[in-house]
């Protein structure tokens, strides 16, 4: 009898120790997505910005564009622009915040109206232009002080409403058709106009297009980050911005993040992929 029980005993010991043995093996057997990583360098242990979601994304994105880092296929892939624009879109989150991004791919509501917008001065604006309260402050710190320098930045298109986009992209896409607007103008709700931290500047002589060539655009270049502002859509930035350059184009972002978008040379999707997005 006794031997019977310990015979059994030592099958469910043997049983248990297989078991076990299988257990460690299929733990330890390279999983897909640890294969896959494989791929990237396993650059999800290096960067913090990595999302797990779009593993396939990252992997399909890098095999079209060998010539990218991998750190800057994760940048691209989680902007969004592995998809076409307009596409894959997501309603914009931190509104009334300096945190707010408004591009292709992240859109505003047709209602949505910032808080605190308020008359910027019209000696550092055209009449009726408007930002929220911080980017005015700033703004007209901005002017003045470039002013005392002998440089004339001035505010020409800062907020613009919903309907105010409409009929603005709708007579640029009778201009020029659809594709073409698309590469300079945005869809209404896709507009950073919207949020009251953009404005177009000029200086009150020379044709905005032509702001490049002006003195004021070299006074903004050197200074425009003191005051929380950036050159929103650089002219080696537009795959990652989705738009055409645009030297006129400044947006407050504070003075923290425009440093560092300054020092690093980044666009505002860049940074708020690295810096404001969580994962």
């Amino acid at each position: 009898m006794k031997r019977k029980k310990l015979k059994k005993r030592n099958i469910l010991i043997l049983i248990l120790i297989i078991f076990l043995i299988g257990f460690i093996i299929m733990n330890n057997k390279p999983s897909t997505k640890d294969k896959r990583l494989k791929e990237l360098n396993n650059i999800d242990q290096k960067i913090d910005y990595f999302n797990y979601k779009n593993i396939n994304r990252y992997i399909k994105y890098k095999k079209k564009h060998k010539n990218l880092s991998n750190k800057q296929v994760i940048i691209d892939v989680n902007i969004g622009i592995d998809k076409k624009y307009y596409t894959n879109t997501k309603k914009s989150k931190y509104l009334n915040t300096n945190k707010v991004l408004v591009n292709k791919y992240n859109y505003l509501g047709k209602n949505y109206i910032p808080n605190n917008l308020e008359n910027i001065n019209i000696k550092y604006a055209r009449k009726g232009m408007k930002l929220v309260k911080e980017a005015r402050i700033a703004f007209e710190k901005m002017a003045k002080d470039a002013k005392k320098d002998g440089y004339n930045i001035i505010a020409m298109s800062s907020y613009r409403s919903y309907k105010y986009q409409v009929d603005l992209y709708n007579k640029y896409k009778k201009k020029d058709g659809k594709e073409a607007a698309d590469t300079y103008s945005a869809r209404p709700g896709y507009s950073e106009h919207q949020t009251g931290l953009a404005t177009d500047i000029y200086n009150g002589k020379t044709d905005f297009n032509n702001f490049e060539k002006t003195k004021e655009f070299k006074w903004m270049q050197k200074n425009a980050h003191k005051y929380g502002f950036i050159l929103r859509f650089p002219k080696d930035k537009v795959k990652q911005t989705g738009y055409q350059y645009e030297s006129w184009h400044y947006r407050y972002v504070g003075k923290k993040a425009s440093k560092y978008i300054k020092k690093h040379k980044l666009c505002f999707e860049e940074y708020y992929i690295k810096k404001i997005e969580e994962y």
